[in-house]
């Protein structure tokens, strides 16, 4: 059970990072004044990456609801 809570904490991570790099990079690149066309598809990744990890918690919490009921 440690390991696939390593591997939770890893995916959090990860997908943390994405999500920084998915708004903060466009955002930065907008106030500078640069990306302009490519803020749109930024943002919708960010949109994206938001609902997959609103997914992934609900499975989370499903998953922990049922283990804990079986205990």
């Amino acid at each position: 059970m440690k390991e696939a809570t390593d591997v939770l904490k890893i995916v959090g991570i990860v997908l943390l990072a994405l999500f920084v790099l998915a708004v903060g990079v466009p955002l930065v690149l907008a106030a500078a004044g640069v990306a302009l066309g490519v803020l749109g598809l930024l943002i919708g990744l960010a949109i994206a990456l938001i609902k997959i990890a609103i997914v992934v918690a609900v499975v989370y919490l499903i998953v922990v609801g049922i283990r804990a009921v079986l205990r």
